[in-house]
């Protein structure tokens, strides 16, 4: 059994806020500069020069990428052979604190939905546990702004809807967004489960980088028909028109009931956010 302090959980997550909201994934930055090649329409190549601008004097100055720095989902794999000293949601949450606050980060959480009190500090952070194989933990923050958040649609399709019914869904989930969710987004998908862990699995599938294709043929088949499918929308950076609406469609399914067929879309902006460190 492995023992890891709370403290360095803390550590940790205060560190991943900063770097998260600061720096996007190479990944990210390498579809935008390929769009930006891509595009025909002068319109859309200044936006896309000019989210480059933006990501390169956040790298460089070290400051957010967006102004909106979102709510922090945290996901955990804890391997089952780690124990953490101490209260691991605790640890967690106070690492946010810190980040958010070092790190001039706009706080972004209300205590309650509907009294809409500022908690000042954007806590509590989402978080999401896994229990996997081994004696490390595996701590990955994405902060989540809700310009795109908002635009996050559920169904529970019947199976007889098939994948047909499913492809309709998910870009018209993209289409009735628009512009709002800042594109080019980043689509992420769910399908199977339960109601939640559809929304879960849509969520969870904006981890997986742009360049990393889906190990299930099948489904790397069907992510690259919808982003087609999704391009030829014609919305285009910031929905002034242009064959980039999105950089990617990630798909994460599982397995569901003989009656159900649930379908989650999770979209994300052009600033996909999300770091990693292994204790």
């Amino acid at each position: 059994m492995r023992t890891i302090r709370a403290a360095e959980v803390t550590d940790a997550v205060r560190r991943l806020s900063i770097d998260a909201n600061c720096h996007l994934t190479e990944d990210v930055k390498r579809r935008i500069a390929d769009a930006y090649g891509q595009e025909r329409w002068e319109g859309a190549r200044e936006i896309l020069g000019r989210i480059i601008e933006n990501y390169e004097i956040a790298d460089r100055e070290s400051c957010p990428v967006c102004q909106d720095t979102g709510v922090a989902c945290v996901f955990l794999k804890i391997g089952q052979d780690v124990h953490v000293e101490g209260n691991l949601e605790a640890a967690i949450n106070e690492g946010v604190r810190q980040g958010y606050s070092e790190g001039y980060l706009r706080k972004s959480v209300v205590r309650d939905p509907l009294n809409r009190i500022n908690t000042g500090d954007n806590t509590p952070a989402m978080i999401y546990y896994e229990i996997v194989e081994g004696d490390k933990l595996e701590i990955t923050l994405a902060p989540k702004g809700f310009g795109s958040e908002n635009m996050s649609r559920i169904a529970m399709l019947r199976p007889s809807d098939g994948v047909e019914g499913v492809k309709d869904f998910v870009v018209r989930a993209v289409e009735e967004a628009g512009p709002n969710p800042c594109p080019p987004i980043v689509v992420g998908v769910g399908i199977g489960g339960t109601f939640d862990k559809a929304a879960y699995l849509a969520k969870r599938a904006l981890l997986r980088p742009l360049d990393e294709p889906n190990p299930d043929a099948y489904y790397r088949a069907l992510e690259e028909e919808l982003l087609e499918r999704i391009n030829a929308l014609g919305i285009g950076p910031q929905g002034f028109g242009g064959r980039t609406t999105a950089l990617a469609v990630n798909i994460e399914k599982m397995p569901t009931h003989i009656a159900g067929l649930p379908v989650a879309v999770n979209i994300n902006c052009h600033v996909t956010r999300h770091k990693t460190e292994v204790l």
